[in-house]
């Protein structure tokens, strides 16, 4: 059964604080998007995928029968696992629900997930950094377990920035230098215009560039630690990364996930990733290519990734054959870019009030639902994929009506 969401201030705390109860009794590890695919035998079957589609057609289909039918099955694939992706949108909700209900209790979660980053770092980096805990088999190859990805790195900075306006710590601000030198020094650019280069996704010299969001990440972190430690090194690379986003912008407004001219699909939450680090750098900066990109992208934004209902949708255009109609990591980046945004445009905020229902979403012992599939659900609760991110949202979206002390950045 599941529970019908409303959208006022009274209702939405509810929907939260349920949510934190079902995570006190369920853990801090859990299931993910890539557990099928995570064990050597799923990494293998996906590499042939990559190699002979044809082929690997067939060494898939178990996972993607699986995926699409009997989610569940996760678990005879792979293992629960921690990840710092989620540890850090979990920081991230606990520090503003801790400003929006005054309590220290959800203060002190908050600082515990940030002691957990702490501990799971990197290894084998001078500084602080983090990755996915499996091995990541991409078209490009696998990589490996702990490899740092500037895709993570920034969520993490975030968390430990919002604790710090919080309580002051300036211990918080030594991780906060570390992340950044690693975002400076560890990723290679390739300049690709005269005022723009285009950052690689993780680190590795060899490692190809084009992927967007990557470089709207690193843009975002670098124009952030440059504001927040008065360094122009990181003004200077985060502004050709950032122009390498703005003159990657499509003619429509869209972004592709890369100008490799393979992966030009145009999805949903990578979109709202594109968008929010253009958000928050044009806050820092006034900048107004951002803004004029801004305006852009949330123009095509609304125009072609939304259904018929006003609801998100994955793509918009699929690429390829999916096992499911609706994602909740793409409504946790629709409420996180909106209220980011609320107050700007018109129709992004009537979809914000669609969107904040959460119609059978979350279910009675308060998680959500990770997919809505062809048929039925896929009801495996993923802290990555994206029950973390949700939270981050709803407390985000608390946080800005309340009009609390602590912004976001």
């Amino acid at each position: 059964m599941t529970m019908v969401v409303a959208t006022n201030e009274e209702e939405l705390e509810t929907v939260v604080l349920r949510f934190v109860e079902w995570l006190n009794r369920y853990g801090e590890t859990s299931f993910d998007h890539q557990s099928f695919f995570a064990s050597d035998l799923g990494r293998s079957a996906k590499a042939l995928y990559y190699r002979k589609p044809l082929l690997g057609t067939l060494a898939v289909a178990p996972m993607i029968f699986s995926e699409a039918f009997v989610p569940s099955a996760r678990r005879l694939f792979w293992k629960p696992q921690r990840f710092p992706i989620a540890d850090a949108h979990f920081a991230m909700g606990f520090a503003f629900l801790s400003q929006v209900l005054n309590q220290k209790r959800f203060y002190q979660r908050a600082v515990h997930f940030l002691e957990v980053l702490k501990e799971t770092r990197s290894p084998g980096y001078d500084n602080y950094c983090w990755g996915y805990p499996f091995n990541w088999e991409t078209r490009n190859g696998t990589i490996r377990e702990g490899t740092p990805l500037i895709t993570t790195v920034p969520y993490a900075y975030e968390a430990f920035l919002l604790v710090h306006q919080i309580d002051g710590d300036n211990k918080w601000l030594e991780v906060m230098r570390s992340i950044a030198e690693h975002a400076l020094l560890n990723y290679h650019d390739v300049v690709t215009s005269a005022n723009a280069s285009s950052c690689a996704y993780k680190p590795d010299p060899n490692d190809p560039c084009g992927v967007i969001n990557a470089s709207a990440y690193r843009a975002f972190l670098l124009t952030r630690a440059g504001v927040d430690f008065s360094d122009e090194r990181y003004h200077r690379t985060a502004e050709r990364n950032l122009s390498f986003v703005i003159e990657s912008q499509n003619a429509d407004g869209s972004w592709y996930y890369s100008t490799d001219g393979e992966r030009d699909f145009v999805d949903h939450f990578h979109t709202c990733f594109v968008l929010k680090a253009l958000a928050k750098i044009e806050g820092l900066t006034g900048n107004p290519l951002c803004t004029e990109a801004i305006e852009r992208g949330v123009d095509y934004y609304v125009r072609n990734l939304f259904d018929d209902e006003g609801l998100p949708k994955p793509f918009s255009r699929r690429p390829r054959l999916t096992v499911y109609r609706r994602e909740l990591y793409d409504y946790a980046e629709c409420i996180n870019l909106a209220t980011l945004l609320k107050g700007r445009f018109l129709p992004l905020d009537d979809i914000l009030a669609r969107v904040m229902n959460l119609h059978g979403w979350q279910k009675r012992d308060g998680s959500f639902r990770s997919r809505q599939l062809l048929f039925g659900w896929d009801n495996t609760p993923m802290h990555r994929w994206a029950q973390a991110q949700l939270f981050r949202s709803l407390c985000f979206n608390l946080h800005h009506n309340a009009h609390a002390p602590l912004r976001s950045n």
